[in-house]
């Protein structure tokens, strides 16, 4: 398939700080849109305004991207045929066509100095550059031909502004929303070329979709007062024709739905809403990520894909190929999608009880050194993980679900069984606790009858000597199976516990 007509979409951030889960979603959706037509993503980083540019933020997007699995096909790191893919590199390309536009007489320039704004700000509330008062401002629709020669020729600073049509309809049909209409009346006359010669938002992005042949503009539907604007801007410089189909995806919400979950939310309900922890350069506050908390990235992309779309099934968990194999643009809802951290919790709880042991054994590791514990055998420690990893929500959690396994317990929940020993419960330990030091086969199955067994032979309820071993052994009542617990810690160290466990209970 020739690149005329493959699907390419892209993701175009600004690299002013962390990558907000919105700002993720935007990048899946795009994503497995292409990729389930056999097209084309491209990551371009949209850094014009200079005046917000954060050093180390587009590193930091490129790496969330690589966290997630979804991996560019172009893009500033990875090359293509529509290079440069930073809005700066293309600096030179834009002027031409914000002059293009004075020149059919759809822009301007407007001179008007940031103070002379500022006072118009000052006198009329909510201020706003428009056909009400463009003939009142200095700009080469008020000025005389003559004027506006000379203030140019002098390199007088200047902007090029659209010069919006008054008393139009117009509109698109939006792959998510269908119809969408607007008054051009009720739109200002935004800012296409900034004095810096750097163009802003609403030039850039339509030059570069059209230079970079883009075939779908997906994009939040925050969006969608910038759309009137660049459809004009599509008609004027003669590509309307060429234009992306669009669609505006809907907001993810806060969890009681009222308004877009930011980070303020996630900060005052504890949770993290960015994908990775990002530390902000200029303050050193640091904004926690799902990957640093625990979430693997299979479960935070499958969490974000069913936030506004489902494949009309009752259907949860999507590995990254089955939600490319299902995708659809129209399964995306109009509606908002309420943030449930709970829910996105169950997703990590599901998915590392399907990932391998393996692949979760270097996560498990960094747990483990966090603690100060090193040098464990990788098959000690896959068989540990093997027994806890369904009790796990966090990665995090296996520290607090399997710490017994590395350490011995240094106290005990003696509580939990004091009010109900016996002298039968003393003799019995007396009894068991030498029997084990020859006992074969050392393994489960055979230990947990052997046990019971001996309950049974002593007289006494096997509920009673139950918790008593699992006490010794951990400290506490929790953990796997407890016979478990014994093979994996081998006898010489299950009798060393049960003896000083054992001697916690008499006192």
């Amino acid at each position: 398939m020739s690149i005329e007509n493959k699907v390419r979409v892209r993701f175009a951030p600004s690299p002013t700080g962390g990558l907000h889960l919105g700002g993720v979603r935007t990048v899946l959706f795009n994503y497995l849109f292409a990729k389930s037509q056999g097209g084309e993503f491209v990551l371009r980083i949209e850094d014009t305004d200079q005046t917000r540019y954060v050093p180390g933020a587009e590193e930091y997007i490129l790496s969330c991207l690589a966290w997630c699995g979804l991996t560019p096909d172009e893009s500033p790191v990875h090359g293509g045929p529509y290079a440069p893919y930073r809005q700066s590199e293309r600096k030179d390309r834009y002027r031409t066509f914000a002059e293009e536009l004075v020149a059919s007489g759809h822009a301007y320039y407007a001179f008007d100095t940031p103070e002379e704004l500022d006072a118009q700000r000052q006198l009329i509330p909510n201020f706003k550059y428009s056909h009400e008062n463009r003939l009142q401002l200095r700009n080469s629709l008020s000025l005389d031909a003559k004027e506006v020669e000379e203030l140019l020729a002098t390199g007088t600073p200047h902007v090029i502004r659209i010069k919006m049509p008054v008393g139009e309809t117009i509109g698109f049909h939006d792959m998510i929303r269908g119809a969408v209409n607007f008054d051009t009346s009720l739109v200002d006359d935004k800012v296409l070329l900034k004095a810096d010669g750097m163009p802003t938002y609403h030039l850039a992005v339509v030059v570069d979709d059209y230079q970079m042949k883009i075939t779908h503009a997906f994009r939040g539907e925050e969006w969608l007062p910038s759309a009137p604007v660049h459809l004009l801007l599509w008609e004027y410089l003669g590509w309307k024709q060429q234009m992306p189909q669009w669609a505006h995806f809907p907001l993810i919400l806060k969890p009681d739905g009222n308004g877009k979950l930011s980070k303020r939310d996630g900060d005052r309900l504890g949770f993290p809403v960015y994908a990775m922890n990002w530390t902000d350069p200029k303050t050193g506050d640091l904004t926690k990520g799902f990957r640093e908390l625990g979430f693997l990235p299979e479960a935070f992309i499958n969490m974000l894909a069913l936030l506004g779309w489902n494949d009309g099934t009752d259907q949860e968990i999507f590995t990254l190929d089955e939600l490319i194999d299902k995708f659809s643009i129209e399964r995306i809802s109009k509606a908002g999608a309420k943030f449930d951290f709970e829910k996105a919790k169950w997703f990590n709880h599901e998915w590392i009880k399907r990932s391998g042991n393996e692949k979760l054994l270097p996560m498990v590791k960094g747990v483990l050194e966090t603690h100060g514990i090193r040098d464990v055998a990788d098959d000690y420690l896959i068989e540990v993980l093997a027994l806890v990893k369904d009790r796990l929500t966090f990665i995090e959690d296996f520290w607090e679900q399997a710490s017994f396994f590395f350490i011995p317990p240094t106290t005990y929940d003696i509580e939990a069984i004091q009010k109900k020993w016996s002298d039968e419960k003393t003799n019995f330990f007396n009894t068991i606790i030498p029997a084990l030091t020859t006992f074969e086969p050392w393994e489960t199955e055979a230990l947990e009858q052997y046990y019971k067994d001996a309950i049974l032979s002593s007289g006494l309820k096997l509920g009673e000597l139950m918790l008593p071993l699992r006490i010794m052994l951990v400290g506490g009542k929790f953990g796997p199976h407890v016979f478990d617990i014994a093979k994996l810690l081998g006898r010489d160290e299950t009798i060393e516990r049960m003896k000083k466990g054992f001697a916690a209970i008499l006192g």
